[in-house]
């Protein structure tokens, strides 16, 4: 089971489409971060323009020391490229129940 995951929401550049963003997004989770130690999942989903993505982890740790994983690699660029960054908000949070 899922112990931590990281949730982000963001809008995408005006002059990204959707195409290229899950293009971007798939290249980044199969060359970076489904590579990390205990990843589980990652999730998009979105209303109107505002994507929320929950990526799963199985501990806090693994979540923490994946922020970092992807620095210097162009692949994780080009993603963070798609982003108005701006309007980027990010939580890591820990499960404490799931019903």
């Amino acid at each position: 089971m899922a112990k931590t995951a990281w949730i982000f929401s963001y809008k995408l550049r005006k002059n990204v489409s959707e195409e290229e963003f899950i293009k971007r997004t798939q290249r980044l989770h199969d060359e970076i971060i489904s590579k990390a130690k205990g990843f589980i999942s990652w999730e998009h989903y979105l209303q109107d323009s505002t994507w929320t993505d929950f990526v799963l982890w199985e501990t806090e740790e693994d979540a923490r020391n994946a922020t970092i994983i992807g620095q210097g690699h162009a692949v994780t660029q080009e993603f963070y490229d798609c982003i108005r960054m701006q309007t980027c908000r990010a939580l890591i949070s820990t499960l404490v129940r799931k019903y």
